[in-house]
């Protein structure tokens, strides 16, 4: 298993992190508990020593799944990172008394790496009115916790802030070889990085998109390859090679796919990519981009709505929708991690929308697409 070390805390970590998010489920929907604790123990048996997950995962059983794999010596073998849920604190109490019930869940006396979970504009005022960072200090020095990161969901703008606002031991960004520019993007992996700061990433798949069904004329390129790789190891393989990246995660949701990714992170030639693969990876990216449908550069002249539709996140859904063949993963996302307000179909056609888009999207069209795709 390939191992780097986070700068600043000192810390040896394997490149490959086991997420708690996607968990191998069973018929009825629940998660399957102990093929969860297998995998997680397998994981950890196999080198993977840092394992993530966060107080909202699968409706707080992920915590509770972990509490019980780390018995019989695991806790010891690890390194464990969870999150406060930083859009449920209302007050400064909340900061408290979340990490406690962690700590019960987890069945553990300390949590070694514990970030404020999914910045984003909003977020980080509570964190500051909150005074989210001081009360961690608090935590870490009763030995309740050990390292403090953030996890990050907004633009690069307010991610050089929050980076220039605290010393932080580390932090967590979404970044794959589509991703580039979205978010934190490189940029931000490589301003944390010069900060001495820890980057962890996540969506190194991005939910799977660039795997679970190839488009034919991308399959194509990856065939074209001198050397023979699945489009997973061609994902981990851009990451890997950036110096920069302390830990990738990846929330496996069966034993086949752990295995698959232990035997990619074992390879010691990963993280080495050529000039002619970079440029293959970037050749796939472009391809990726140009079945992309509807052109918008999230410029936000059509927000707010005035029904509250989150317009901008939306028509993304919709992009990957067509751009990742239909994939199964985005419906569940769209359907779980947004607000029923925000839903497409809360669009009431008022034309709000279209009258501000520089781009002349047809917005009202798109709602209605996405209300046909999705369900709601």
């Amino acid at each position: 298993m390939l191992n780097r070390t986070f700068p600043k805390i000192n810390e040896r970590t394997s490149l490959l992190g086991l997420g708690g998010m996607r968990f191998p489920t069973l018929e009825n929907g629940e998660v399957d508990e102990a093929e969860a604790i297998r995998m997680i123990r397998h994981a950890v048996d196999s080198g993977i020593n840092y394992l993530d997950t966060a107080y909202t995962y699968h409706g707080g059983k992920s915590e509770r799944i972990f509490g019980k794999a780390f018995k019989d010596g695991y806790r010891e073998k690890i390194l464990l990172a969870d999150k406060l849920p930083i859009w449920l604190v209302k007050e400064e109490a909340d900061v408290r008394r979340f990490a406690e019930e962690q700590l019960e869940r987890l069945e553990t006396d300390c949590i070694d790496l514990y970030l404020v979970h999914a910045v984003n504009e909003a977020d980080w005022k509570t964190t500051r009115e909150c005074n989210v960072l001081p009360i961690m200090e608090e935590l870490r020095a009763e030995g309740k916790i050990r390292y403090i990161g953030f996890s990050f969901h907004d633009k690069y703008e307010l991610f050089e802030e929050v980076i220039d606002y605290y010393p932080w031991d580390f932090c967590q960004i979404q970044l794959n070889y589509m991703d580039t520019k979205f978010q934190a993007g490189l940029a931000g992996l490589e301003y944390a990085a010069s900060k001495g700061i820890g980057v962890v990433i996540m969506e190194p798949l991005k939910g799977g998109r660039l795997t679970d069904a190839v488009p034919d004329q991308v399959q194509k390129i990856w065939n074209e390859a001198p050397v023979n790789r699945p489009p997973v190891e061609w994902a981990f393989k851009w990451l890997a090679a950036r110096p920069e990246v302390t830990t990738i995660l990846s929330g496996m949701s069966s034993m086949e796919q752990l295995d698959q990714n232990i035997r990619l992170f074992s390879k010691e030639d990963l993280p080495d990519l050529t000039s002619g693969e970079l440029a293959r990876i970037e050749r796939v990216a472009e391809v990726y981009r140009g079945l992309i449908k509807y052109g918008c550069t999230e410029c936000r002249y059509c927000m707010p709505c005035p029904s509250g539709v989150a317009i901008p996140r939306l028509i993304r859904f919709i992009n990957d929708w067509n751009a990742y063949e239909k994939n199964p993963s985005l419906k569940e996302e769209y359907l779980t991690w947004m607000d029923d307000t925000e839903l497409a179909s809360s669009c009431v056609r008022c034309g709000h929308c279209e009258e501000h888009c520089p781009q002349k999207l047809p917005i009202m069209d798109i709602m209605g697409e996405i209300v046909e795709a999705f369900g709601r």
